[in-house]
């Protein structure tokens, strides 16, 4: 076997690259392994379209074509509309985290017009009322709203992709 100059020299250089190339890689992996993912669940009326609805002259057709029929209508009676969004974090294996909730309550009165229009966030596990439209002062259905914003904490994410 002949011995070329220079030969060794390159094999290491190779080697090192390798390395080094290896070594990165690996590095990249781990950073976007533990890069946080979100994702959004439910839905909600943007603010702008629920100004469009008018309490007292919308009825439930008219805020059907405004904002959309909600995915939850009328869990204890019919003068209800919820829609409900949530946010989750998930960094890497660890399970998704819920970060915010929100719901938005727009009930109706007997002629299937517009009582109130309510947005509803979780802030330290507490119900807080966002904004509020109404036409009266009184929250008939605030333990629907807290089951609500409750509830879909104990949702795993394997459930929400059934």
């Amino acid at each position: 076997m002949a011995f070329f100059p220079g030969t060794m020299a390159r094999a290491f250089a190779k080697a090192q690259f390798a390395k080094a190339r290896n070594a990165a890689l690996v590095a990249v992996l781990i950073a976007a392994a533990c890069t946080p993912v979100y994702r959004n669940h439910g839905y909600i009326p943007a603010e702008d379209e629920l100004s469009q609805v008018a309490v007292g002259q919308d009825t439930k057709e008219t805020v059907a074509t405004t904002v959309g029929r909600p995915s939850v209508e009328g869990l204890l009676n019919d003068n209800g509309w919820f829609y409900v969004q949530s946010r989750f974090k998930t960094i890497g294996p660890r399970q998704p985290q819920e970060i915010e909730r929100q719901v938005v309550a727009i009930t109706f009165d007997d002629q299937d017009r517009v009582a109130n229009v309510e947005r509803f966030g979780l802030e330290k596990g507490e119900v807080v009322a966002i904004s509020r439209r109404i036409t009266s002062t009184s929250i008939k259905q605030i333990g629907l709203i807290q089951q609500l914003l409750g509830s879909l904490g104990r949702l795993r994410a394997d459930q929400l992709l059934q």
